[in-house]
């Protein structure tokens, strides 16, 4: 489907505080995420290339070790298998891109 509206698709609650929609391409997932303050992403990794895109609120994100405080505007860069955690300080609006698809999130 080439064109969607991001307004009609069923959000999803992968963990708890994250409210995610999905959109994937032939070969990429993006994740639009409303993230509740507080909010905290266990430590994890995936074989996937992502980019964090923070669109509005503060996040801390921990990349192998280094922490991170993101906010509108801010661009993070996640090499696979690279590990990571967070926890939201504010509400926060990010848009995250995998490569390739992440099929969990189908």
């Amino acid at each position: 489907m080439p064109v969607q509206e991001l307004t009609k698709i069923q959000g999803r609650e992968p963990m708890p505080g994250f409210l995610g929609k999905f959109v994937h391409s032939e070969f990429m997932t993006f994740a639009h995420w409303d993230i509740e303050e507080g909010a905290e992403l266990p430590e994890h990794s995936h074989p996937h290339e992502q980019v964090a895109n923070v669109i509005s609120g503060e996040i801390e994100l921990i990349i192998d070790g280094e922490s991170h405080l993101l906010n509108s505007g801010s661009i993070a860069v996640i090499p696979p298998n690279a590990l990571h955690s967070g926890k939201a300080i504010t509400a926060c609006r990010i848009i995250d891109v995998f490569y390739p698809i992440r099929e969990d999130y189908r």
